[in-house]
């Protein structure tokens, strides 16, 4: 492989370890602020639904006098709306998804535990498992709701980035290793290099 290409692949590799680093760092400070990050959550998921809408509805403006133009400027103001609530009330708004949560949560683990005692597959330990977990978790949520609604989604969306952060980091590092070790494979040994150094002079 070319030098200019291992130098930018290896500067590829580097960002991206940055960045992995970066979302480490926000992951635990989420951790430790889990108000501050279900805040912050709602508020990004508010401008990501105001931002698709815009471009929802210049989609649709650019398909007027298709079959779909008036589907598509429906579900771009249903976003416009939505993102507007959101940024408005963002406390409101992760009370509600906090409550659907915790909804799923128990929804999902009652089907795992019915299904498990119903089925009893290969993995009905590990299903029986889930299916508790899910429920108690449900329960706990919906035990201090609305207080719970204050930490659970950051507590989530921080979990997540750590996790993906964790994930860039590792993929750069290791990249960036693994394009050392190729260099060092490439190099002719010293040995070789110093005969042919001696043969052109």
């Amino acid at each position: 492989m070319p030098e200019a290409q291992n130098k930018k692949l290896r500067r590829g590799l580097g960002w991206l370890a940055v960045l992995g680093g970066l979302l480490v760092l926000a992951g635990l400070i989420g951790l430790a602020y889990t108000a501050f990050a279900t805040l912050t959550s709602m508020l990004l998921f508010g401008w990501l639904l105001l931002i698709g809408g815009l471009v929802g509805l210049l989609h649709a403006i650019q398909s007027r006098g298709t079959s779909f133009f008036w589907l598509a400027v429906v579900v771009a103001a249903l976003n416009l709306a939505a993102g507007v609530v959101v940024i408005r009330h963002p406390e409101g708004t992760a009370e509600a998804l906090t409550m659907f949560a915790a909804l799923l949560f128990l929804t999902g683990g009652v089907f795992r535990l019915v299904g498990g005692l119903v089925v009893r597959g290969p993995q009905f330990g590990w299903t029986l498992v889930q299916g508790a977990f899910g429920i108690l978790l449900g329960v706990l949520v919906l035990g201090n709701w609305p207080e719970s609604s204050r930490y659970v989604l950051g507590f989530f969306f921080s979990l997540a980035l750590l996790f993906d952060g964790l994930g860039l980091l590792a993929m750069g590092l290791g990249g960036r290793r693994i394009v050392h070790l190729v260099e060092q494979a490439e190099e002719p040994p010293k040995e070789e290099q110093l005969g042919q150094d001696r043969s052109q002079g």
